[in-house]
């Protein structure tokens, strides 16, 4: 009996995420069959591979070269793919593509349609997030990313600079316009949570109202006039019933990239969709700066 690399890659799963749980949840299994895969292991290698401990998984001395090696096999398993799919120069198949969520509607979408009508063999799969999917592990063929570089393993393109901005409701805008002396409400992320220092400078009134930690649910509590959300350009000006009001001047914001992996890059699917991709963002560039 000898052991399956799936098992094996099981291994390196518990090993990593110490439970069988978190295992589960990266391979995209069932906490049985992560359970069922580390047993076939180590009967296949007649060892025991983890101390089951009351919470979780610790790897053996044993367990964790095998973990060791199994991460060596798959980094090579993942270059050997990513370096098949770079030599694909077939319009055919799947296109995995990610980007972040808030992006896709104004601006991805429009590029997903042109693209599908010229080549409707190509399956599109869009992962919306704002998570940084892993392009070495081939989490994704291209990425969509808002950054200040695109990253050390990576090819990019930069799609356009940003900026941006002060955002609220008529009715807000109107409100300090005629009273500019009466406190500026803000709505903050928490990763930022203060009210921007350029803000202060001829608002010295502002003050932070509420702290979220999702920008998608900051445009919804501007748009029910709760108060004043710094955002980027291209959201602020596609998200309906806001409008640009001078509290915060234009600030400088982090570009938005196209990347993938050099060894995918060359692929005819990616350059298939950047061909179409950064021309759209060129002919949008008004909707990033002011």
């Amino acid at each position: 009996m000898k052991a399956e690399w799936d098992d094996l890659k099981t291994v390196l799963a518990v090993a990593r995420g110490g439970t069988l749980a978190a295992a589960a949840k990266r391979l995209g299994l069932n906490y049985t069959t992560v359970a069922r895969r580390i047993q076939r292991a180590e009967a296949a290698l007649g060892v025991s591979l983890f101390h089951r401990l009351p919470d979780g998984y610790r790897a053996t001395d044993v367990g964790q070269l095998v973990a060791e090696r199994a991460a060596t096999m798959d980094q090579q398993a993942d270059g050997l793919f990513r370096a098949l799919r770079g030599r694909d120069q077939t319009l055919r198949g799947r296109l995995v593509l990610t980007a972040p969520q808030l992006l896709i509607g104004p601006h991805v979408a429009p590029v997903l349609e042109q693209f599908s009508t010229l080549h409707p063999d190509v399956e599109v799969l869009l992962r919306a997030t704002n998570d940084l999917l892993d392009l070495n592990r081939r989490e994704a063929d291209l990425a969509i990313r808002i950054s200040r570089t695109p990253g050390d393993t990576l090819l990019g393109l930069r799609l356009c600079e940003q900026q941006a901005a002060s955002f609220a409701t008529p009715s807000v805008a109107e409100r300090l316009k005629d009273s500019p002396n009466a406190p500026v409400d803000w709505i903050v992320y928490e990763q930022s949570p203060n009210v921007p220092k350029a803000a202060l400078e001829h608002f010295p009134n502002n003050r932070v109202r509420m702290v979220f930690d999702d920008m998608a649910a900051m445009v919804g509590a501007a748009q029910a006039g709760l108060g004043v959300v710094r955002m980027p350009m291209f959201l602020g000006r596609a998200s309906v019933g806001l409008q640009q009001i001078p509290v915060l001047p234009p600030q400088p914001y982090a570009d938005i990239w196209v990347v993938a992996h050099r060894d995918v890059w060359p692929s005819a699917k990616v350059k298939a969709f950047r061909d179409l991709l950064v021309p759209w963002f060129k002919a949008s560039e008004c909707c990033f700066v002011a």
